[in-house]
């Protein structure tokens, strides 16, 4: 009897878990009181405009109304959306961008930190000029590279044509199949940098012991950097990444700036043609429904970057 009435005793909850939550709440209430005036400003910035824009999702809203005489349609915004062309071509062209812009950035980058990490003459004026892409302001860089793409004026196809690789100045952002290559190059070049210095602090946790350990056993430059560097790289590439693949699939000013989606949708991503659905065509409806789909894209990369994140920290935890 004695033992049954403490297998009971022990099956019980304690104390604490019993509590409800809004108890718990209460006895923490001094905590939370510090924390609240964020949470209201963070309800109002972030999660109104989320709720709002996901209610206009399912609105009509032609030219011709007041946004406040929008009308209900369900799903036919994301019906419209999903069967449409342009939607299709756009969905493309976003890929391309992220992914060659993610990819060369991020080699480029690993490239520059792995020559940067040696010492040598003029290290430190060589990592400044480095730094300068990533320094510039995405405004002053998207005009002056327009500039540069010119095909009257361009100092680029100037350069071509007196090399004599080319007869006349090309046309790089007027031409639908070189809009896009010229405009990820224009994005390569102002986010390697910041690749580079993730991977640079990267590099400076690798144990010299293990790479003494393996120059030692016979492995030349290629394998000691295989197997011992670039394995301790893991966890800051997967965040270099991930925070590269977030911005270029939300970047906005050096497409927008350069071509503004032209010409005939070749260089459309999701953000810049968002923008001009809602702000161009005044179609808000349409727009709204693309900004739910871009954000659940969003939160799904967000997901993998805090795990990626805190990784080690449950790792740490675990041993």
């Amino acid at each position: 009897m004695s033992t049954l009435t403490g297998q009971a005793a022990r099956s019980r909850p304690s104390e604490p878990a019993r509590l409800g939550f809004f108890q718990r709440v209460w006895e923490h209430r001094a905590d939370y009181g510090y924390v609240l005036p964020a949470l209201v400003v963070m309800m109002i910035v972030i999660a109104y405009p989320i709720y709002y824009t996901i209610e206009l999702s399912f609105f009509k809203t032609p030219p011709s109304l007041q946004l406040r005489d929008k009308i209900f349609t369900g799903l036919d915004n994301y019906s419209a959306i999903l069967s449409s062309r342009v939607f299709w071509k756009v969905t493309w062209n976003t890929v391309i961008w992220t992914v060659a812009s993610t990819v060369f950035a991020f080699a480029l980058g690993l490239g520059s930190a792995l020559s940067l990490h040696r010492a040598f003459i003029g290290r430190g004026v060589m990592r400044a000029i480095l730094l300068i892409p990533w320094v510039v302001s995405a405004v002053a860089a998207s005009y002056i590279w327009r500039w540069l793409y010119h095909s009257d004026f361009g100092v680029i196809g100037a350069a071509l044509v007196q090399m004599g690789l080319v007869e006349r100045p090309p046309n790089f952002i007027d031409n639908i199949h070189t809009v896009l290559p010229s405009l990820i190059v224009v994005n390569v070049w102002r986010e390697f940098s910041f690749a580079m210095i993730m991977l640079m602090a990267g590099l400076q946790t690798v144990p010299e012991q293990l790479l003494r350990a393996a120059q030692v056993d016979g492995a030349n430059a290629w394998q000691r950097f295989w197997h011992v560097t670039f394995p301790q790289l893991r966890g800051v590439s997967t965040i270099t990444v991930l925070l590269l693949a977030v911005s270029n699939f939300n970047g906005f000013i050096i497409p927008w700036i350069m071509t503004s989606g032209g010409p005939s949708n070749a260089s459309h991503i999701w953000i810049t043609h968002i923008y001009e659905l809602a702000f161009g065509r005044q179609r808000w409806g349409v727009a709204a429904a693309y900004s739910v789909l871009l954000f659940l894209i969003l939160m799904t990369l967000g997901y993998f970057y805090v795990r990626a994140l805190t990784k080690g920290d449950t790792s740490r935890q675990g041993s």
